[in-house]
């Protein structure tokens, strides 16, 4: 048999890192501005497009599907390669798509600054940018199976078979939380609306995390680490267990980011108890990972690479440790709504992903310029400033999350809340907001000394576009499938295996979800539940465009905290026309589900123009530009059609007068506001925000209680 001379393709690896460190720059720099601007809100400068609400979606875009999504695309092409001892199959679907990725990240830098948002956590972005996102992830898929198809090397490693999960999972996610109805070319609204919303939304959300975040870097770790500390993987049994497990049971734990909420209680224990179950696979990944480097800890101490991969591991050890202690009810109450989550985030943000991929990277680029790195000395002082920074994050978060819960649950021995102006709770964590931020600074500015390093290391090198390689052509062998030798058979059938791999991550989105779909009695209606007015809808999608769910929730739970300080807990039947949900992950500010009647008109409208002056202290920008901004009532009749579609009772035709309403209540806001001194236009924004936060929780007859 004749052997086969042919070259693996560099360039795409070095374009993807490039992409990685340039877009985890921006993604850092957004999330340290916005870190700021949690105690020093002027830091918005007054425009727009820069408040929290607007560029804390654009912080977590760019550092989930900019800086990691690029890492993981380098590090796959590169792994490929030379896993299945092939070029990659195509490279025009190489080229298309990383500069297709480039073009969608680009898209969301502008669009979501701009207010142009489905709101939708973690999936923001409006349909063309959903639609741009599907072409150009299905030409990375028939990229990585053509290569695998047509490699030289007949088994497939286990980095691979995360590489597979990754590619079937994100795109049945993808497609299914993107199914929305198109106002214009940048508005739509979701198909699926409230409870039933929040179910897809966190399955989508809580699942983005399992199979962007998560095991396409376990696929990466499987084959950057052993290569680092030239040692075998500990155990291929294990990583079997582990990668089975995984991929079934993470797509289970969705609910538990939805507890005590209007969500069915089966649902919300169903996904407590597969993220218990979460911990046995998770820990098996960090533990074959840390095994891989028996005999080779004396290498820890001088390799700058090993130790980012050795705390990037920890951290997803310590991560996926935390997730399912705070699946736990009981922590839950304490943790949800609070920067704990935040913490959490960051952890495996910070230390998982980030720690991992400067570890990578460090690898990386000695190998493609065929030169060693510049400085080992600068690389281990960009560790220790990037686990400082770690700390300095999630500490402080930590504190201020259990902090703020226990203040907001806090009663006198008189039965009274101790702390009823929720305010007091904010302001009282500020010190640890800015320490957060500090930490930020640090984490970015190790940023800056790895790319002194690598580009000196690149300068003092040679770049390798075409890397030559041989092989012997694949002869695949005719053994069947036979007891105890499944997976051996599985691993040499990649269609197979990827069919396998889609039924298993079916199972549990689809017992989840169908219940939750097609009985009526999880989601029992309200009569007195009524579709938003025209003027209401546009205040709503204002809301939205602000960024205004980002710090404020829609749900108030059933304890006697809650109900004490916001009112009647949210029913499930009360959000069947809210198309998106808009529940929150964050209380910033307090919860507004029952706000309306709360306060006068003068009010809210003093309070969006300089919320300090209703509420001395608050971190709240202003909102001045809703003033004079006026509302697009040309799009009034597209919204009441396209929200008719699917499935809100709108009356026939009533979209050829449905203006006619909105001017109607819109002038009785702006009549009332006038008889306090107000002057202001009826169409304008913050008329129709006003219009929205009246309405909300009005729907049920309930008690109004005050802060």
């Amino acid at each position: 048999m004749q052997i086969e001379k042919f070259s693996y393709d560099n360039n795409i690896v070095k374009q993807f890192s490039i992409a990685t460190i340039v877009w985890g720059f921006v993604g850092m720099l957004v999330g340290l501005i916005i870190a700021i601007q949690l105690y020093f809100p002027a830091a918005n400068l007054g425009i727009p497009y820069t408040t929290f609400g607007r560029i804390r979606p654009l912080h977590t875009n760019a550092v989930i599907f900019a800086f990691v999504g690029n890492m993981i695309f380098a590090g796959v092409y590169y792994s490929l390669q030379r896993l299945c001892k092939a070029r990659m199959f195509s490279d025009f679907l190489s080229k298309f798509h990383f500069w297709g990725w480039q073009l969608i990240i680009v898209a969301a830098a502008i669009t979501l600054p701009l207010g142009l948002t489905t709101s939708k956590e973690y999936a923001e972005l409006e349909w063309p940018i959903d639609i741009m996102i599907a072409v150009v992830w299905v030409a990375f898929g028939i990229n990585m199976f053509g290569t695998i198809i047509k490699r030289r090397e007949e088994h497939m490693y286990v980095a691979i078979w995360f590489y597979i999960a990754t590619f079937v999972t994100v795109t049945i996610l993808h497609v299914v939380n993107s199914i929305e109805i198109p106002v214009s070319f940048l508005k739509s609204y979701p198909v699926y609306a409230g409870v039933q919303d929040a179910l897809v939304q966190w399955w989508y959300g809580h699942n983005a995390v399992a199979f962007f975040l998560t095991t396409p870097y376990l696929g990466l770790m499987y084959y950057f680490l052993p290569k680092a500390a030239e040692r075998p993987v500990y155990s291929y049994r294990l990583s079997i267990l582990h990668f089975w497990a995984l991929i079934f049971i993470y797509i289970w734990a969705g609910p538990h980011h939805l507890l005590y909420t209007a969500l069915p209680d089966w649902a919300q224990s169903l996904g407590t108890v597969f993220s218990i179950m979460l911990i046995a696979p998770s820990w098996g990944g960090m533990l074959n990972g840390l095994l891989t480097l028996r005999g080779a800890w004396d290498k820890v101490r001088e390799n700058p690479v090993l130790k980012f991969m050795v705390v990037a591991v920890t951290a997803y050890g310590m991560a996926t440790f935390e997730g399912p202690m705070l699946s736990l009810k009981n922590v839950n109450a304490i943790s949800h709504y609070t920067d704990w989550t935040i913490a959490h985030v960051h952890v495996g943000a910070l230390g998982w992903n980030g720690l991992l991929t400067f570890g990578i990277l460090y690898w990386l680029i000695p190998k493609m310029w065929n030169t060693k790195l510049h400085s080992r000395k600068l690389a281990n002082s960009h560790f220790w400033i990037a686990t400082l920074g770690i700390v300095f994050y999630v500490v402080p978060m930590y504190w201020s999350g259990i902090t703020q819960s226990l203040m907001w649950k806090q009663f006198t021995e008189l039965g009274l809340l101790q702390y009823p102006n929720f305010l007091e709770t904010t302001l009282q964590i500020i010190p640890m907001h800015v320490i957060r931020s500090i930490g930020g600074l640090l984490y970015l500015s190790g940023m800056f000394m790895m790319v002194y390093n690598l580009a000196m290391t690149a300068k003092q090198g040679k770049f390798i576009k075409d890397e030559a390689a041989e092989a012997y052509p694949l002869v695949k062998s005719e053994d069947k499938l036979k007891r105890g030798m499944i997976h051996r058979y599985l691993e040499k059938r990649p269609v197979k295996f990827a069919l396998l791999s889609t039924v298993v991550i079916l199972i549990g989105g689809l017992v989840e979800a169908v219940p939750t779909f097609i009985v009526k009695s999880n989601i029992p209606t309200i009569s007195s539940v009524k579709p938003y007015s025209p003027l209401e809808l546009h205040g709503r999608d204002i809301y939205i465009r602000e960024g205004c769910n980002a710090c404020h929730s829609q749900m108030v739970r059933p304890f006697r905290s809650e109900t004490e300080r916001y009112g009647e807990y949210s029913k499930a039947g009360e959000f069947v026309y809210d198309h998106p949900f808009l529940w929150g992950s964050k209380r910033t500010g307090p919860d507004l589900h029952r706000v309306g009647g709360k306060y006068s008109n003068l009010w809210h409208y003093l309070h969006m123009e300089d919320p300090a002056q209703m509420s001395p202290g608050s971190i709240m920008p202003s909102y001045k530009w809703l003033i004079t901004q006026r509302i697009d009532t040309s799009e009034t009749a597209a919204k009441i059609s396209a929200l008719r579609s699917i499935g809100v009772p709108y009356p026939d035709g009533y979209e050829k007068f449905a203006n006619e309403d909105l001017m109607t209540q819109a002038n009785s806001i702006a009549d009332d506001l006038l008889n306090n001194g107000i002057p202001v236009n009826p169409d304008n924004d913050i008329v129709a925000l006003i219009a929205y936060l009246q309405r909300l929780g009005t729907d049920i007859k309930v008690e109004k209680k005050g802060e």
